[in-house]
């Protein structure tokens, strides 16, 4: 067993960085546990960043994750890129357990663990994933250059993904279950000025058709409002539904929602447990946004720190 660290940060999205140089600057040295595959949180698979601000051009996502590392390791965070698996949580030493099998114990635990797409749970999505379903449109794109596209949502993600992917689709077809969207207004916007992206609304997605050879080929959607069954071609199938909180690994080891979000004190980022506070998308299912989430971790330094000094 290693020694007894002030703190532990499981997660390094904008919360899980934040949180490290508000600790690193106080003196704590925190251990970040990022991740073996998704370290950066959700920015990573973003394109440009516009709403954080600091930057009237924007930002690429994986450089602002780049940049938030950095300055964490500035002031003295240590970055271990692994899973955690487990955690006991009880008493004054917390015990984190790593997928590789390392042992880590700190006083204070700060979750930041963000969330995890949500999938649409039809026919097709499990047989084609990876074969022209996908939940990331930085990362798969381009293998679908001169190839119809659909998006399925009605937020700022899907609508995020459907502007990006005009650059490589021959057309891109938006499908929505409802005729309002969830999206801000600049993004509703920017996507109907756009002739290359066209809409479904009212309409569901029944199943994702396809073949062995070719992969993905087109959707099946249910109007809602006729009941009838159209199909839309779509080699390239993105998936932009929403986020389940990341938090299966914990086995309710603090208290959480129904949802599987985890509860806090009221304003503060106090969980159930002594010494262990959350912050970010774990926590949040209302704003989720970079910069509500950076807050939420300088938060969860702040009241990591107030623990630390009261429990010398």
């Amino acid at each position: 067993m290693s020694e007894i660290l002030d703190a532990i940060i499981i997660g390094s999205g904008p919360a899980g960085y934040t949180a490290a140089i508000y600790l690193g600057r106080a003196g704590f040295n925190p251990t970040i546990i990022a991740g073996a595959l998704t370290p950066g949180g959700q920015l990573v698979n973003t394109s440009e960043v516009e709403n954080f601000p600091g930057f009237p051009d924007g930002i690429l996502g994986p450089d602002l994750m780049d940049a938030m590392q950095r300055q964490a390791e500035r002031f003295g965070a240590t970055i271990i890129w692994d899973d955690v698996v487990s955690v006991d949580l009880q008493g004054p030493v917390k015990t984190v357990v790593c997928d590789q099998g390392q042992q880590l114990q700190a006083r204070t635990v700060i979750l930041a663990t963000g969330s995890q797409v949500r999938k649409l749970g039809v026919p097709g999505e499990q047989e084609y994933s990876g074969r022209g379903v996908s939940y990331c449109a930085t990362c798969d794109g381009f293998f679908f250059r001169g190839k119809p596209i659909v998006v399925i949502g009605g937020g700022d993600s899907a609508f995020e993904e459907a502007l990006f992917l005009t650059r490589f689709g021959s057309s891109v077809t938006l499908i929505h279950r409802r005729s309002e969207f969830r999206a801000s207004a600049i993004m509703v916007e920017r996507a109907k000025a756009n002739s290359a992206i066209s809409f479904v609304l009212d309409a569901e997605v029944e199943r994702i058709n396809g073949s062995a050879n070719s992969g993905a080929e087109s959707v099946t959607v249910r109007h809602k409002d006729s009941g009838e069954l159209t199909e839309v071609p779509a080699n390239g199938v993105f998936v932009a539904i929403g986020h389940s909180p990341a938090t299966a690994f914990l086995n309710h080891a603090v208290d959480m929602d129904g949802d599987g979000y985890i509860l806090v004190d009221g304003a503060s980022t106090r969980t159930s447990v002594p010494g262990v506070f959350a912050a970010g998308d774990a926590v949040d299912r209302v704003y989720r946004q970079a910069i509500s989430a950076a807050g939420m971790g300088c938060r969860a330094a702040l009241d990591a720190q107030a623990y630390l000094n009261d429990n010398q």
